[in-house]
């Protein structure tokens, strides 16, 4: 199996990438955020983390090889949860990830149902079943892997990130909480942990911290 492949990006469609190795051209399927995010390279050299599968119906014996092709390790790791669900097979997730995935797992984690809706092909129903089956399995993609981003514009650590977890997990929304979080740090900076952290988010929330 290709899990990566390097070249040069020769032409980039709605749906798909010929990306150029040696003498070689390879038809790569991407998400629709990723067409966004390669938009600019054309003619440039560029790297995707890639999987392949086969489309077609075995029974007929009509199975037509394709590749699929991702920013990073963590956005391939993120396909294959999201194809998971019921009812979200390929090429529907393909259409469907018109946006980052760090934002689409935000969603799911913080149960937006209107995210959820925004995304192309998936109305009320499967972003309620996308909610149900994945919510509490994509923390990871929505912090970690998405490099938190805090307000100030630098990333989260560890222990801020855990901290919102613990916030949201207690019924916070993310973007409040990371507000927050990055209000607390900014007037308490020897704040090194999450269990010093929580408390002093609340005591800003509640107005007794200056």
């Amino acid at each position: 199996m290709i899990v990566q492949l390097e070249g040069n990006l020769l032409k980039l469609g709605t749906d798909r990438a010929i990306v150029k190795t040696g003498q070689i051209a390879y038809e790569v399927m991407v998400p629709g955020y990723l067409v966004s995010a390669l938009a600019g390279k054309i003619g440039k050299e560029i790297s995707l983390c890639t999987m392949q599968y086969f489309e077609g119906n075995p029974a007929g014996g009509n199975l037509i090889p394709r590749m699929i092709g991702f920013g990073t390790e963590a956005e391939r790791e993120f396909f294959n949860k999201y194809t998971t669900v019921k009812g979200i097979g390929v090429r529907k997730a393909l259409r469907s990830l018109a946006i980052p995935i760090e934002t689409i797992a935000a969603a799911v984690e913080d149960g937006d149902e209107k995210t959820l809706q925004s995304l192309p092909e998936i109305g009320k129903r499967l972003a309620q079943q996308i909610i149900a089956e994945l919510k509490g399995k994509l923390k990871d993609f929505a912090a970690v892997h998405s490099g938190v981003s805090a307000p100030a514009g630098g990333k989260f650590d560890n222990y801020q990130i855990e901290a919102l977890e613990i916030l949201i997990a207690w019924g916070e929304k993310r973007n409040e909480a990371m507000e927050l979080i990055a209000l607390a740090c900014k007037k308490n900076p020897d704040i090194k942990t999450a269990e010093e952290l929580v408390p002093f988010v609340y005591k800003l929330k509640q107005g007794v911290a200056v």
